[in-house]
């Protein structure tokens, strides 16, 4: 689709939002919104006409892409039969988008509870560990992010738990694996595992087993870093669950439906956690959507025992229609191939021949459509760009960074001193290439604050 500036309308969306919208995660007086009139595969525009490479898919969900016309098609076809229907009864489009799903989750994770996002599926997938163990404790990293409502901001291990944080949520948190700025003195990813994985079941031992329901864990951590989990580290957690009855929790909110060029992250690792949430990418974030994937364990101790908890929108029509088209287009079109390959081939060896020109980035990581360019002041001694949860003047250089991005048509995902690369999972190898030129480009401004 070919923008058409319209400059008054995109003026009065402006006003409209300025007056009456509260933005999430915002100083309302300090912001400047975007006001887009329109979006296609994996570009979007403004109303004066200009056109941007969203390198964040959306909030990182939008892995078909903007408007995908079978996905788009499916939604239309089910508000024209069915639009709504109370959760308590079996609609084709519930039940079809969660046998879909089951056939793509590792091991027995069969039995589908759909929520309305990642949020939702963490407060629930948080209650059914506890009631399962009847233990109050839930473990979670630092360096996470695990949605905004109140138990999952608790989880949350970054800052944006802060203000939220009365110590009385029943979490507690620990260090996990990240080689680069590693809290255990290790010099390889073999070390860093095996030391963050002591480091867990001591805090295990030190926190009591048999008051521990769960370990949350993101498979791969998302907006704080895309920090892999060195070789054996998950399957260490799991056999960690399992000596201690301890539920296992993945986070699959973020990494899920083919991001990381798997179907689920967990595949990467040859792990099957006893739950596991997911959202955004199930639909592409069409329709709002996300869930729990429930083990047979699990789900057998609900079987004649009712699970207290529910939402009026649970597997809503329109957002099952949105995931069944999902699916079936990310499996007719090769979409997590796409990833995979692309990954391999295009991202890590083009980010990795950035590293090499730009003495801003630290570090590069990734898999699939899943990467993130550690920015640091001075490579050698790893100093970030910016201080930990920099603001204003303190920020200036990420701030440089983002801008210079944007005027050059890329609209980039940065979280504190991190670049993301996480464009749609069907990208083209020719976008790929315009929004390396226009990071390199950006790269060069932050190249200024290096020493």
């Amino acid at each position: 689709m070919t923008p058409h500036p319209n400059p008054q309308a995109g003026a009065a969306v402006k006003a409209a939002d300025r007056a009456h919208v509260f933005h999430s995660w915002s100083a309302q007086d300090l912001i400047d919104p975007l006001a887009v009139a329109g979006a296609e595969g994996s570009y979007f525009w403004d109303y004066d006409g200009r056109r941007y490479l969203d390198f964040t898919s959306g909030l990182v969900f939008t892995n078909v892409g903007y408007q995908h016309p079978k996905v788009v098609a499916a939604v239309q076809e089910q508000a024209a039969r069915m639009t709504t229907f109370a959760p308590a009864f079996a609609v084709e489009a519930r039940s079809e988008a969660a046998r879909l799903i089951a056939e793509r989750t590792p091991g027995d994770l069969d039995r589908i509870f759909f929520t309305n996002g990642g949020a939702d599926a963490i407060e629930h997938a948080m209650r059914m560990a506890r009631l399962h163990t009847g233990r109050p404790k839930v473990l979670s990293a630092y360096r996470s992010y695990h949605g905004g409502t109140q138990q999952a901001i608790n989880l949350t291990g970054d800052p944006r738990r802060w203000a939220s944080d009365g110590a009385a949520a029943g979490v507690v948190h620990f260090w996990a694996p990240f080689l680069y700025r590693s809290r255990f003195y290790a010099e390889t990813e073999e070390q860093e595992a095996a030391r963050a994985l002591e480091h867990l079941e001591t805090t295990i031992a030190f926190e009591g087993p048999a008051t521990v329901a769960a370990i949350v864990l993101e498979t791969i951590p998302g907006t704080a870093g895309i920090m892999v989990p060195p070789p054996g580290y998950l399957a260490g957690v799991r056999e960690i669950c399992d000596k201690y009855g301890i539920v296992f929790v993945l986070d699959e909110v973020m990494a899920g439906f083919g991001r990381t060029g798997e179907w689920f992250a967990a595949d990467l690792f040859g792990v099957v956690p006893d739950l596991m949430t997911f959202a955004k990418g199930v639909n592409s974030g069409y329709v709002p959507l996300g869930g729990v994937a429930i083990s047979d364990r699990i789900a057998e101790t609900f079987g004649k025992r009712p699970y207290p908890g529910g939402l009026t929108y649970s597997g809503h029509p329109l957002a099952c229609a949105a995931a069944v088209a999902t699916i079936g287009v990310m499996a007719e079109e090769g979409v997590v191939e796409n990833a995979r390959r692309l990954g391999a081939e295009v991202v890590g060896p083009a980010l990795a021949a950035l590293a090499e020109r730009h003495p801003s980035v630290g570090e590069v990581r990734g898999t699939g459509m899943f990467w993130a360019l550690e920015l640091v002041r001075n490579r050698e001694t790893r100093e970030p760009l910016v201080p930990y949860n920099a603001t204003g003047e303190a920020n200036a250089p990420m701030a440089a960074f983002t801008a210079a991005a944007k005027e050059r048509g890329l609209w980039p995902f940065v979280n504190m001193n991190r670049t993301h690369v996480v464009p749609p999972c069907n990208v083209t190898e020719a976008e790929l290439k315009e929004g390396f030129a226009a990071l390199d480009a950006a790269l060069g401004v932050a190249d200024e604050y290096t020493v």
